[in-house]
């Protein structure tokens, strides 16, 4: 089997302090970087279940891109997109307190500015499952650049899933607006990002309630939601075998 990704290949730099803060403050922290973002972890996570992956994204040529792209390369993933020799790459900073709270801060870089005359249709040939970041939803142009990919593969047989993603992400890009995307692309799959996002769609559009671990059941009047199942926590789907993959797994 062969999944496709497409969305942000970032390098992630977690790190756990101390608790110390304010200004003048010093204190000790625990870091680690590696290469992130949710389209690169969920291609890494096909290849550790035994199918073939592909990532498809827009990345520089910086240190932080080479970075992440030959450790998401090393775990046995085609890296397909454009490379840009003078942008930046996208960095997220994870800050987490003693306590385990964590603030992110994101830097996508140049992954929002895939457009879809960037990619060659050839890229999802054989291509079963196309998996989308909700950030490839949020922007432009990489959102054209989603639905490019979307056709491509539907056209050929092959099945689409995608991750909300971000709370954040769809209160600011709007849930009606969201609810009307994912009603054009007709994806097979929706995972969403936890009760929070699950209620702002849900309060829009349809009868449905979150419980934890299970579900989004489909409302019983048609409309957007009604053409696809909305499962949580994220999972791995091969050969019609759905298995639960770790939430806080990174690369």
């Amino acid at each position: 089997m062969l999944v496709c990704a497409l969305g942000d290949l970032l390098l992630d730099v977690i790190v756990r302090t101390d608790g110390s803060s304010g200004p003048d403050v010093e204190g000790t922290a625990e870091t680690r970087v590696g290469a992130g973002g949710q389209a690169a972890n969920v291609a890494a996570w096909v290849v550790v279940l035994g199918a073939q992956a592909r990532f498809v994204g827009k990345r520089a040529a910086d240190g932080a891109g080479e970075l992440a792209a030959r450790e998401l390369s090393s775990r046995g993933v085609e890296l397909l997109g454009p490379v840009d020799a003078e942008g930046r790459n996208g960095v997220v900073v994870s800050l987490v307190d003693p306590e385990g709270a964590r603030t992110m801060l994101s830097d996508r870089g140049v992954a929002p500015m895939l457009r879809a005359e960037d990619l060659d249709v050839r890229w999802f040939g054989g291509c079963e499952w196309l998996h989308l970041s909700g950030y490839s939803l949020f922007r432009r142009p990489i959102d054209e650049a989603a639905a490019k990919a979307t056709g491509a593969v539907q056209a050929q047989g092959g099945r689409v899933s995608i991750d909300l993603s971000s709370a954040a992400g769809i209160r600011s890009y709007g849930p009606d607006r969201l609810l009307s995307r994912l009603g054009l692309l007709q994806p097979d799959i929706v995972y969403w990002c936890g009760r929070r996002a699950c209620s702002r769609l849900s309060r829009r559009r349809s009868r449905a309630r979150c419980r934890g671990g299970s579900p989004l059941r489909r409302p019983p009047r048609s409309d957007a939601l009604n053409n696809f199942v909305l499962h949580h926590p994220p999972a791995a789907v091969l050969d019609r075998r759905r298995i639960a993959c770790p939430m806080q797994h990174k690369l």
